[in-house]
């Protein structure tokens, strides 16, 4: 599937907002990225039932990387009031495994998401027909609380 600017941040109507209660529920979200010909990161931004508020596709990378930011993630999460973000990108090498850039990732936005309070409740890889789940994997470190 071609994805395109417009769908950058797509905000569900009220009535039709699908909830994530697992990490295939996520990964089934971002079926339209799982065989793009470049890595996007989309985050999906949910309020307290775990309603998608909104997704927004936060970074377009290269055909084996992306550049990714905390600001970019929580800048909407932030403005639409999310309680937690799931995050999702693609391999388009067809291999659903996490690099040891993506888990680096994946702890920065945690620790972020921390002191904002806005959890990060997992982050998902998707390529082809398969995904992996940070969560699932326990590749999300715990913060330490102070």
């Amino acid at each position: 599937m071609q994805v395109t600017i417009r769908e950058m941040l797509y905000e569900y109507p009220a009535n039709k907002k699908p909830r994530i209660m697992c990490a295939a529920d996520a990964a089934a979200e971002a079926k339209f990225i799982s065989e793009a010909s470049k890595e996007f990161m989309v985050c999906f931004y949910l309020n307290t039932k775990h309603d998608i508020l909104a997704r927004e596709i936060v970074s377009v990378g290269l055909i084996n990387a992306s550049l990714i930011h905390p600001r970019e993630v929580f800048r909407s999460a932030i403005h639409i009031n999310a309680q937690s973000i799931v995050m999702v990108h693609n391999h388009p090498s067809g291999e659903a495994e996490f690099s040891s850039a993506d888990i680096e990732v994946t702890n920065v936005i945690a620790q972020a998401g921390e002191v904002l309070g806005i959890e990060l409740l997992d982050h998902i890889v998707v390529a082809g027909a398969g995904y992996k789940s940070a969560k699932e994997e326990r590749l999300i470190r715990s913060v330490v609380k102070v």
